[in-house]
C-alpha cells in the first residue's frame, strides 16, 4: 500500500511539474507582441532602440532650433532635422512594428541655449550617429534593419556636412 501511494505521489508531482512548465511557456509566448516572438538579434533590437530615441530628440531639438535659432541657417538646419528625422522615425516605427519591437514612447525633451551650443552638439551626434548607422549597415543581422541603416547613413552624412558647414559660420 506504501509503494502505490508514494508511486501516486510521485505521479502528482511529475504531472503539476509538467502542467507548471507548459503554464509558464504559454506565459511567455503570450508576453511578446501577439504572441510572436522577435526574430531580431539583441544587437539589431539594441540598433533600432538607439535610432529611435536619437531620431525623437533630433525632432525634439529641430523644432526648438526652428523657433529659436538666431541664425537664419540654424533655423533652416532644424526644420530639416525636423522633416528628415520624423519620416526616419515613421519608417523606423513600421520595421518594428513589423518586428514585434516596442519603441520607447517618451518625448525627449530639450533646453535651448544658444545657436552654437546647438551646432556644436549637432555635429557631435551626427558623427556618432554615423558610425552607428554604418556598424549596423555592415553587420547587422535583420535585412530590414540593415537596409533602413544603410539609407539613413546617407541622410546622416548629409546632415553632418550641412552641420558642419552651418557651424563654421556661427564662428
Amino acid at each position: 500500500m506504501k509503494s502505490k501511494l508514494a508511486l501516486i505521489s510521485r505521479f502528482s508531482v511529475l504531472t503539476l511539474m509538467v502542467a507548471s512548465l507548459s503554464f509558464a511557456g504559454l506565459a511567455l509566448a503570450q508576453e511578446s507582441p501577439a504572441g510572436k516572438s522577435s526574430s531580431l538579434s539583441a544587437k539589431d533590437r539594441t540598433f533600432i532602440h538607439k535610432a529611435a530615441k536619437g531620431g525623437m530628440m533630433e525632432v525634439a531639438m529641430g523644432n526648438l532650433a526652428a523657433q529659436n535659432g538666431q541664425s537664419d541657417d540654424v533655423k533652416s538646419f532644424g526644420k530639416r532635422m525636423v522633416t528628415d528625422h520624423s519620416k526616419a522615425n515613421e519608417e523606423l516605427k513600421s520595421i518594428a512594428a513589423k518586428k514585434g519591437v516596442k519603441l520607447p514612447s517618451k518625448e525627449p525633451s530639450g533646453k535651448w541655449s544658444s545657436d552654437k551650443a546647438y551646432m556644436d552638439m549637432m555635429v557631435k551626434d551626427h558623427e556618432k550617429d554615423l558610425a552607428e548607422f554604418q556598424e549596423e549597415a555592415s553587420t547587422g543581422t535583420d535585412p530590414d534593419v540593415k537596409k533602413f541603416a544603410e539609407d539613413t547613413a546617407k541622410v546622416v552624412q548629409e546632415h553632418l556636412d550641412l552641420a558642419k558647414q552651418t557651424q563654421s559660420k556661427l564662428q
